[in-house]
This record gives C-alpha cells, sequence and structure tokens, in this order.
C-alpha cells in the first residue's frame, strides 16, 4: 500500500528532474551554440555528437540522483512505519487489531520494491494477528493470504503458494454457503490454480504423484458439480466455468496418460507367479531321485495387463470429458439467460472441446499409444 507521504515525496523527486533536464538542455545549448556559429560546416556533425553525449551523460546522471533520491525516500518510510509498529506494540499491545493494517501497509511497501521475502514476513504478522483477533475463519485474513500467494509466486515458492491456495479455499468454503457467488469464485480460482500446477508441473511431480494430482482435482470438480446442481437456486450457466476446468483437468490426465509407457501402470495381475523347477539328482544312497523346488518367475500376463490398465485409464479421461461436453451443450440448449456473446463463447468452447475428444479417442485407439 502506498502512503500519502510516499506518493508525495516520489512525484516531488519526478517534477525536480524534469525541471533539472530542462535546465541542463537549456544550458548545454547555450554553452555550445556560440562555439557552433564560428565553425564550419564540416564540424557540425562531430559537435552534434559531442553535444548529445554532453546531454546523455548529464540525464543518467540526474535519473542514478533521481534513484538515490527515491531510495532515501522509501528507506525513511520504512523506519517511519517501522517506528508506528514499535510504538503501537508499546501502547496497545503486541497482539492489537490495529496492527493487522500497520502491518499490511509495510509489507505493501516491501513488495512495492520488489522485496518479497521481507513482505511475506510482514504479511504472515499480520495473518498471525488477524487469526488471533477474529478467528481462524474470517473474512478479513483473505486479502492477507491473497497478498501472500502474490508475492510468493513472484518467487516461484510453488510449495508454499499451493498450500495459500489450501488455506484460501478452506476459509472460503467454512465463510460461504454453496451457491453462493464469493463460493464459486473461491472454487474456480482455486481449481485454476491446480491446473496450473498440473500444466506446468511446477512441484516437479513424478507420474504416480502427478496422476494422484490430477485425479484429486477433478474428483473435486465432480463433488463441487453434484453438490451444486442439487441446489434449488443454482443457475445453470453459473455451473459452465467449473465445468470447464474439469473438463481441461480431464484432459490435461488423458494427455499425460497416453505420453506414460506403459510399464509405469500396475497390472491388474500378480506381477510375479510361482513355478515348479524339477531336476534329477543322486541321493546318499547313489539312486537317482527328482527334486522340485518352487521358483517366482515373471507373470507372462503381467504386462499385456499393463497395457490394459493404461487402456482403461484412457477410456475413462476420454468418457469424462465427453460428460462435460454433454452438460454444456445442455446449458447451452435449455438456459435462457445466455446472452448472444455467452452462447457465442459457450459454442467455441463446446467445438473445442469436441476436437481434443476426438484427437483423444483417436489416440486411444492406436497401438501406438503403447
Amino acid at each position: 500500500m502506498k502512503t500519502a507521504g510516499n506518493s508525495w515525496a516520489i512525484s516531488s523527486i519526478n517534477k525536480f528532474c524534469g525541471a533539472c533536464a530542462a535546465f541542463v538542455f537549456l544550458s548545454v545549448f547555450a554553452l555550445t551554440a556560440p562555439a557552433e556559429a564560428q565553425k564550419g560546416s564540416g564540424d557540425e556533425e562531430l559537435d552534434t555528437l559531442e553535444t548529445q553525449q554532453a546531454i546523455d551523460s548529464v540525464e543518467d546522471d540526474l535519473l542514478n540522483e533521481a534513484e538515490r533520491a527515491r531510495d532515501a525516500e522509501i528507506t525513511r518510510e520504512l523506519i517511519l512505519r517501522r517506528q508506528a509498529i514499535d510504538e503501537m506494540q508499546g501502547s496497545q499491545g503486541i497482539y492489537a487489531p490495529q496492527l493487522q493494517e500497520a502491518y499490511g501497509d509495510l509489507a505493501a511497501l516491501y513488495a512495492e520494491t520488489e522485496d518479497f521475502e521481507a513482505a511475506i514476513s510482514v504479511y504472515t504478522d499480520a495473518l498471525q494477528i488477524s487469526r488471533i483477533n477474529t478467528g481462524l475463519y474470517s473474512d478479513e485474513q483473505l486479502p492477507i493470504i491473497v497478498s501472500l500467494i502474490e508475492s510468493n509466486t513472484r518467487l516461484r515458492n510453488w510449495e508454499e503458494t499451493d498450500d495459500l491456495h489450501e488455506l484460501r479455499y478452506h476459509i472460503s468454503s467454512r465463510l460461504y454457503e454453496l451457491g453462493d457467488p464469493a463460493y464459486l469464485k473461491a472454487a474456480e480460482g482455486y481449481g485454476a490454480w491446480k491446473l496450473r500446477l498440473l500444466r506446468q508441473n511446477l512441484l516437479d511431480l513424478g507420474y504416480r504423484s502427478y496422476s494422484r494430482s490430477a485425479e484429486d482435482l477433478s474428483d473435486f470438480y465432480e463433488r463441487l458439480l453434484d453438490n451444486l446442481e442439487i441446489q434449488t437456486d443454482t443457475r445453470p450457466e453459473n455451473l459452465i466455468g467449473i465445468i470447464q476446468g474439469k473438463s481441461e483437468t480431464d484432459l490435461v490426465l488423458a494427455r499425460a496418460i497416453a505420453s506414460t509407457p506403459y510399464t509405469a501402470f500396475e497390472g491388474t495381475t500378480s506381477r510375479y507367479i510361482n513355478r515348479q523347477r524339477c531336476r534329477n539328482v543322486r541321493n546318499a544312497s547313489g539312486q537317482v531321485v527328482r527334486e522340485c523346488v518352487s521358483v517366482q518367475v515373471e507373470n507372462p500376463r503381467y504386462r499385456q495387463s499393463q497395457m490394459d490398465a493404461k487402456q482403461f485409464a484412457m477410456t475413462r479421461r476420454t468418457r469424462a470429458v465427453q460428460e462435460s461436453i454433454d452438460r454444456l451443450k445442455q446449458i447451452h440448449d435449455q438456459s435462457s439467460d445466455l446472452g448472444g456473446v455467452e452462447r457465442d463463447q459457450l459454442e467455441a468452447q463446446i467445438a473445442e472441446l469436441e476436437t481434443e475428444a476426438f484427437q483423444l479417442l483417436r489416440q486411444s485407439r492406436s497401438r501406438r499409444l503403447f
């Protein structure tokens, strides 16, 4: 957050630099103009270059001076905000409710200067103050969590960012009713983050962990849709974003399945079986006897069962995508509240999903999949 003092200081610096630049330009022009009048035209190009270099050098000096002035002003502002917090803690206690805003202002200034580690530390203090004063589940925490998400994202702290998205959704699910627009917004935001996590594999997951996360997200969307559809006050067009999120999750998972070797899948039969291996040996009395032992060997049917498991996983995901398409078509055909632009956008989404589903279906039937 910017304070009035900080904005005034930066504005003053900008005005000062503009005036200085104009003064320097006129001064350089006044000094060089008489000399240029006495020289021939052959020296004009050289003189112009030297003049421009002099102007550039002065402008660079002014910019550096402005940067130093701005840094000094920000440093002073940080000190003042720290002092204000110390005074507030001394007079009102270390958990005073007013500290939440003071911490937020200080953290915002750190974020503005791109010192995101300091911003995260101070936002964390603000979150703690909020939870102490307003309880574990309060909407006052949500803006702080959003700021923490932004700062951690800038630092690429993906695990911390993921945990904060989980916390944000968890609090929202406690605060808002299922059909509340605020809840739907929180659910869509949570799903969008999880989908980005999968698409870019930001947590660098292996196939098993990756597929488990994708299945969890798909199940999350499915439960959400089932719960919303039984609500009497749920408008069908409000489900479009959630249905689309589920379909995109299923597409991501289907592509991951297709690109993963079948040997990574658990077969539906036992990997090893026991076989009897026998041979003729002489016993202690010299007689030839047959000796058999049980050995464990790889089941010749196991590899085929792995291929079957991969085929089943692909079929399940393509079917899920088709179900999402059918849901969107039903909303398109039956909803009377969709505007012309919204209807066109929905038609384009359906067409894109149908193309993706057709390609996946063809791929699932190809032996090259294995």
